[in-house]
């Protein structure tokens, strides 16, 4: 059974507002589920979930590998908690490490290590290898679903840059 085709109808029979929203809604919440449980399923053999492996991949975009961790929050958009407890694994598994930042004594560094720049690596061509979770999907398709996902993003207030969108 469709579950978000019973929806719709279960929707549009009680001759609710906002049927196509909704709709849309429930199948993005929906997809990003199939997704990140198989980016999560193709990181597990590295130990990694999606949000340590954004931090990795955060960390080694950064000058000399390395960020304060209220920064990588910013640019992760997850509370200053969440990057503490990602970081604190990522450390525990020496893919990173933590030092004093050398010009601001209020702020902590994490820095990526050779062994979480190898095991980086790894896991995004293992994540390359299933095509990011997206399964079948034509590329005219995941360009369509950008600017689709797009849209909502900048309604919210995200910055878009109209370039990457084709």
């Amino acid at each position: 059974m469709d579950l978000i085709g019973e929806a719709r109808r279960n929707w549009d029979e009680r001759g609710l507002d906002e049927l196509e929203a909704m709709v849309s809604a429930t199948s993005i919440a929906r997809a990003h589920q199939i997704v990140l449980g198989r980016i999560n399923e193709a990181l597990a053999q590295f130990s990694l979930t999606f949000s340590r492996y954004e931090a990795l991949a955060l960390l080694s975009f950064a000058r000399n590998g390395a960020m304060a961790m209220a920064r990588m929050g910013e640019r992760l958009q997850v509370h200053p908690t969440s990057v503490t407890s990602t970081i604190d694994r990522l450390e525990r598994d020496k893919l990173v490490k933590r030092a004093p930042h050398p010009d601001d004594r209020r702020a902590t560094l994490a820095t990526v290590t050779p062994r979480g720049r190898k095991v980086l690596d790894d896991a995004t061509a293992a994540l390359e290898a299933i095509r990011w979770g997206m399964g079948d999907i034509t590329d005219a398709e995941l360009v369509d679903l950008n600017r689709a996902a797009a849209a909502v993003r900048e309604s919210a207030g995200d910055n878009i840059e109209l370039e990457q969108l084709t």
